[in-house]
């Protein structure tokens, strides 16, 4: 029995070093490389897939804390106002206003022009708002500026010119004074029209809507020119027409 354990063991014994030896033979065949002694083949981008990048992708880093800073620069920059404008077509949703012998009514050449102020003012980043004449939301209106627009009637052989007036008995005649001011200038500059002072009205000084809005809120009407002599410009050429409007407002908001 003591015999044939001993035997067994040697036989062991013997597969451990022929496992050992091939082991050791076939990791220093890795090392070498293939047959031929030459290093082993290594791949390249062309062996990659498409999927693959032939650079390894970076870890993502952790963002440093914030150094510390003053506290004006953790304040965003503040925007700029954006004023509010209310215009008013005159007469619009409401009747005609003057009509011309051949059926040029006061009316439309008002909405044209006063839809044109609108958007220039609103490309200009203000926050303008198209008003009809009788608005139930004139009633306290508050805004920046506030003017509403009109034509002069077409029975006045050779009359020229434009008017801009505001309400007779005004909470804040200095203010109103200015941007009456800046229409007269902008709008006079941009269509060449003069101003026709001695021909303001009653019904201008004392317009429904001066009585409605809120009293702080500056405003003035303007008679835009003559539906008869001023015809052409006031309907051919209705875009430079609300530019000078619209100018004049500008140099209201802006205080220039």
């Amino acid at each position: 029995m003591a015999r044939r354990g001993g035997g067994s063991r040697s036989w062991l014994a013997g597969v451990f070093v022929a496992v050992l030896v091939l082991g050791l033979g076939y990791v220093a065949w890795l090392s070498l490389g293939a047959p031929g002694g030459g290093p082993a083949p290594t791949s390249t981008v062309a062996d990659l897939p498409a999927t693959m990048s032939s650079t390894p992708t970076p870890r993502p880093t952790q963002t440093p804390p914030p150094t510390q800073t003053s506290e004006s620069s953790l304040i965003p920059s503040p925007t700029p106002r954006r004023f509010k404008v209310g215009i008013v077509a005159g007469h619009w949703q409401s009747d005609s206003g003057a009509v011309c012998d051949d059926g040029l009514e006061e009316v439309t050449i008002n909405l044209d022009v006063a839809s044109r102020v609108v958007a220039i003012l609103q490309y200009e980043g203000y926050d303008a708002q198209l008003l009809p004449e009788y608005a139930d939301e004139l009633d306290g209106y508050k805004a920046d500026a506030f003017v509403s627009i009109h034509a002069d009637s077409c029975n006045v052989p050779g009359a020229t010119g434009f008017k801009v007036a505001r309400v007779a008995a005004s909470a804040i005649p200095g203010t109103e004074d200015r941007l009456v001011s800046c229409l007269i200038k902008e709008y006079g500059q941009t269509t060449g029209l003069p101003f026709h002072k001695n021909s303001i009205t009653y019904d201008m000084t004392a317009y429904h809507a001066f009585g409605e809005i809120d009293p702080q809120t500056p405003a003035a009407i303007i008679e835009l020119g003559f539906m008869g002599a001023d015809r052409k410009l006031l309907t051919e050429h209705s875009y430079e027409v609300a530019r000078g409007v619209a100018r004049g407002i500008v140099c209201f908001l802006e205080g220039k």
